[in-house]
């Protein structure tokens, strides 16, 4: 396959030109453009980008196929550019042990959708004391990352415990803070006295980047990530954990984000029923329009969109150990075509998840996926 006539843009450069792929892996990058014929794809123009990894989602299998399955939601994650996921582990059961994670790698492998990262439970049934550690060593050869998302990790013990294995194992330990900067000063306090590979999810304040700049500055071996929602907006009374900030703490991440203090973009896509979001629920549905509205914002603030492609595609990579992120010979052909300039109104009735949980129904993003390529196969195609 050869893409051309395209701009081609990661987190290093953004050229005209073209890239050809042999075997799933891309073979050349070139300035040149190619004469059109069979196995050719012009790119009419658009960008040419390498395709996303999400850190953060939840794809409801096993136990809530009622808000979402593997199909449903790697289905809308192709639409949405991201072709690897990291599920969190609160499912019913929760993947606490190697078998379950197993039998749902399998099932993902099966569909030859997007690939996976099922993440696993740093405790069983996500208990919070250090007695109910899984087993690390035997789940670790499937996974690279350790959550109980959702929980935090209240324990010292446990706390030193997990992430002094994430330091031996050589893991990520992704956390969910609540309240956030509390638990945040709490955790970077712990990793001081025994390292460890500490990664904080969803950050939504000022006082926790804060926290996380200056744990960095002590040399402090910590990551975070933001979601689309808590840049795109402020003070909505909708519920997601962590809840919509200010208007303040929103200018402070988009400062985190430029300084590079904040790593990576994730989605924190949230599935749920109707019923469900009524009985207060937190969480929304966001994957199929999650770089739209990352592209919207950082185009509004003057952020590069090479920027845009560190945090969603190299900077997870390198996190996950993954050969993507680049357009560069020798990396897997995962690659997204996007309309840069095309805006759309978000429409909950044309999504592809099950999950309709919104409140940006109607409201206007700029930047359409028309194609997501997974090693050099075209998996979704809105040309």
């Amino acid at each position: 396959m050869i893409i051309t006539n395209v701009t081609l843009v990661d987190c290093e450069k953004a050229l005209k030109g073209s890239v050809v792929i042999e075997g799933g892996t891309i073979k050349e990058v070139t300035e040149k453009m190619m004469d059109l014929g069979e196995d050719i794809i012009d790119g009419r123009g658009m960008t040419l980008m390498p395709a996303f990894i999400d850190m953060h989602a939840h794809l409801r299998e096993p136990g809530y196929e009622y808000k979402e399955d593997l199909q449903t939601g790697m289905s809308a994650a192709l639409k949405g550019g991201f072709v690897h996921l990291c599920a969190m582990a609160n499912t019913n059961p929760v993947m606490d042990d190697e078998q379950k994670i197993a039998t749902i790698m399998q099932r993902s492998e099966k569909l030859n959708l997007c690939d996976l990262t099922q993440v696993s439970a740093v405790t069983k049934g996500f208990e919070d004391d250090e007695t109910s550690f899984v087993n690390f060593e035997k789940i670790r050869p499937l996974t690279k990352m350790f959550s109980n998302d959702g929980k935090n990790m209240g324990d010292e013990e446990a706390m030193k415990k997990a992430l002094v294995n994430s330091k031996d194992l050589d893991f990520i330990l992704s956390c969910h803070c609540e309240p956030e900067t509390e638990m945040v000063e709490k955790y970077v306090e712990t990793a001081k006295k025994v390292g460890g590979n500490l990664h904080i999810c969803h950050i939504s304040l000022k006082s926790t980047l804060d926290a996380i700049a200056k744990a960095k500055d002590e040399g402090i071996n910590i990551t975070c990530e933001v979601t689309p929602h808590h840049i795109f907006d402020y003070g909505l009374d909708y519920k997601v954990a962590p809840p919509f900030a200010s208007e303040k703490d929103v200018e402070a991440l988009l400062e985190g984000i430029k300084s590079g203090k904040i790593d990576v973009c994730a989605t924190d896509h949230a599935p749920h029923s109707f019923e469900d979001k009524e009985k207060g629920m937190p969480g929304i549905s966001n994957i199929e329009y999650a770089f739209s509205a990352y592209h919207t914002v950082f185009e509004k603030n003057g952020i590069d969109i090479s920027k845009l492609s560190e945090m969603l595609s190299e900077k997870p990579a390198k996190m996950l150990g993954l050969n993507m992120g680049k357009i560069k010979p020798g990396m897997e052909a995962n690659l997204v075509l996007a309309d840069l300039k095309e805006e759309y109104e978000i429409n909950p009735a044309s999504f592809l998840s099950k999950g309709k949980n919104t409140p940006f129904a109607g409201r206007k993003v700029k930047g359409k996926i028309l194609m997501t390529i997974k090693r050099g196969e075209i998996k979704y195609d809105n040309r």
